[in-house]
């Protein structure tokens, strides 16, 4: 089944703010769709960030980590190369929407990067102790596994409880992430809005064989 959709006209970043605190993402039907839809799963993709799951050989290619990690240095370049696939539902007021967000202290990126080309990363949206993953991109293998197990392990450290990742892939799964029906996500997203958190803790410096290192358990199961 379908998840509900509900359609608004005019979206403010306070607005979208207010949206993701009731549960509520947006979306549009393509990059040429003007209109912006609200999307509230019946089932929700989710991490619990102590326990997300690192295989072997990505721990082998962190510790060999040949590229460089940042965070919030490319903020549009990271959105824009998400929504640079055939079929994206980024379209320019959404790319306008979370740029502000940025600009507001709530939108983040982490950045990977091979000398000075962008070669993957993720963003997504930080209110209290929950973080909304938004999208994700690569142009090399394995480089936005990369950019999620860097992302978890500062999130674990800025004190973040849920991770939102709106669906649950298979590769996603692989990685740790289960569904939560609507009215337990809502029920710990309001957990998490109680609660705060930093995307930049004081004093941190991740370095690859920490974050290689920190997976949580090696198997997860949706009940938990």
């Amino acid at each position: 089944m379908q998840p509900p959709v509900l359609q608004m006209t005019e979206i403010t970043p306070e607005i979208l703010l207010s949206a993701y605190a009731s549960g509520l993402f947006p979306m549009a039907e393509s990059r040429d769709d003007p209109e912006i839809h609200w999307v509230d799963p019946r089932q929700r993709g989710v991490f619990l960030p102590d326990r997300f799951h690192i295989s072997r050989s990505l721990a082998r290619r962190i510790r060999r980590n040949p590229w460089r990690v940042t965070t919030d240095q490319a903020f549009r370049q990271v959105v824009e190369a998400c929504a640079d696939r055939p079929e994206t539902w980024i379209n320019a007021r959404i790319l306008a929407l979370y740029e502000a967000l940025f600009h507001l202290g709530h939108g983040h990126s982490l950045e990977v990067w091979e000398g000075e080309e962008l070669v993957g990363g993720v963003y997504g949206v930080a209110l209290g102790a929950v973080f909304f993953g938004e999208s994700m991109f690569s142009r090399r293998t394995d480089a936005s596994k990369l950019a999620l197990a860097f992302l978890m392990h500062r999130l674990r450290a800025g004190g973040f409880v849920l991770f939102d990742t709106q669906f649950l892939t298979p590769h996603l799964a692989s990685l740790g992430a289960f569904e939560m029906p609507r009215a337990r996500y809502r029920a710990a997203l309001a957990a998490g809005l109680r609660q705060d958190a930093r995307f930049d803790p004081p004093g941190y410096s991740p370095q690859s064989s920490s974050v290689a290192s920190s997976a949580g358990a090696s198997s997860v199961t949706g009940g938990a």
